[in-house]
């Protein structure tokens, strides 16, 4: 059977959430979030427990978008490689990048320590070698984060890797403990609670419609009320651009399919990513999963762009299947789909529209732990401090080709494009 929640076995396993009330009226707040991803209740955290009034404007519930419904993965660095920012950056910056990044894993393992929330926090990620061109350049990009950023991950051999994912069809991989994983949903909720605890007001169910500038203030118009604050962030992802129209060119979205099966058999259990590690492939459209608490398989593979499937099940299965065979007789349980935000750089997109409207977006498919960085740097920023935010507001930012009308089919034909060089 498969879940009719949006968020899949997520929500189903989380338990009862904390509700929080829908906003009526006008309110006022040193600063406006808008956004319950982990971008926004990261930033209503680290502004309320700065002291800041703050006031955060959810459209659904908290972790209703993306932040609920991926993978939750905690990747290392960024979707380039280091050697690849150096050159297009220069060193300072990339290496100044790459010390955020390693922070972004760290605040993560720290909020969910500080605030004790039960998300099935674990370390352990995989990326696994599609092909033997591949594993090359995985292979390079490991040794040049040992050589010149001390980091420690390692390379396996295609034995080792089966030894550690339960499957032989990789040539090799690379092994990163200072990766991990989590429970999304459970992590969101429990960033949401803590933000509320430490001051911050949580309005759900109230979708902000525009803003405008009055002043010294910044006036948010919702569904159902205003907010009237000294300063705004955008914590919105892949749906910046609906806030605010300028933002639109460039950010897009994909959709991204996962499918959680029953809980396996006591034989497949141990012999499916007997590791407990996440994993994900070197593939432009990539299959990444992993096991739950609970000894499902968590899987995740194919894209979207035009077209939502009817049948999420049938389109992930035959993936599934292609990594562990094994699992033919298992049922999916739950399928769901998240939409991703993307840029035309695959970089975070960080900025200012204005000298009191802050915004970031667009981590790409990286986003448990890039986001509540984000969002401890747009409060960081928002309080005046934008040292840290301007490290990813510098990287230079791109449209995506095609404008309005054009961006859609443009997007659809890359991600068709990356499907064929993945089949070679």
């Amino acid at each position: 059977m498969s879940s009719q929640a949006p968020q899949g076995y997520y929500a189903a396993s989380a338990g009862a959430e904390r509700p929080f009330p829908r906003l009526s009226g006008t309110a006022a707040a040193d600063i406006c979030v808008i956004g319950g991803g982990y971008t926004g209740v990261s930033a209503a955290l680290h502004l309320a427990e700065a002291g800041a009034r703050v006031i955060l404007l959810e459209a659904a519930t908290i972790g209703f978008g993306a932040s609920g419904r991926n993978g939750g993965q905690i990747h290392t660095g960024l979707r380039k490689d280091q050697a690849e920012l150096e050159r297009r950056l220069g060193k300072t910056h990339a290496r100044d990048l790459w010390i955020l990044a390693e922070e972004s894993k760290a605040l993560v393992r720290s909020l969910v320590e500080k605030h004790a929330i039960d998300c099935a926090l674990k370390d352990g990620l995989v990326i696994a070698a599609h092909d033997k061109a591949a594993l090359r350049a995985l292979s390079e990009d490991t040794s040049h984060l040992a050589q010149h950023y001390g980091y420690g991950a390692r390379m396996m051999d295609a034995r080792e890797t089966a030894e550690m994912l339960g499957t032989g069809i990789y040539p090799g991989a690379r092994l990163d403990m200072g990766g991990g994983h989590l429970h999304p949903l459970t992590y969101a909720r429990g960033l949401a609670v803590a933000a509320d605890a430490a001051g911050a007001v949580i309005w759900e169910h109230s979708r902000a419609l525009s803003f405008e500038n009055e002043g010294k203030q910044v006036r948010v118009r919702s569904q159902h009320g205003d907010v009237i604050a000294e300063k705004l962030l955008l914590a919105c992802d892949a749906f910046s651009g609906e806030i605010a129209p300028g933002l639109a060119p460039y950010i897009a979205h994909v959709e991204s399919f996962i499918v959680a099966t029953t809980p396996l058999a006591p034989h497949l259990a141990g012999a499916i990513v007997p590791g407990d590690v996440a994993v994900a492939d070197t593939r432009h459209v990539l299959d990444y999963y992993r096991k739950s608490a609970d000894n499902r398989l968590l899987f995740a593979g194919r894209e979207s762009y035009f077209t939502m499937p009817r049948d999420i099940a049938s389109l992930v299965r035959p993936r599934m299947l292609r990594v562990f065979p094994a699992l033919k007789d298992t049922h999916i349980e739950y399928a769901w789909s998240g939409t991703v935000g993307i840029t035309a750089t695959r970089m975070p997109h960080f900025g200012a529209l204005s000298e009191r409207v802050f915004f970031a977006h667009g981590y790409s498919g990286q986003g448990v732990a890039l986001a509540t960085l984000g969002g401890k740097l747009l409060a960081q920023a928002a309080l005046g401090n934008r040292e840290r935010f301007d490290v990813f507001a510098r990287v230079p930012a791109r449209k995506f080709v095609g404008g309005k009308l054009l961006k859609k089919p443009m997007v659809a034909a890359a991600l068709f494009s990356y499907k064929f060089l993945d089949s070679l």
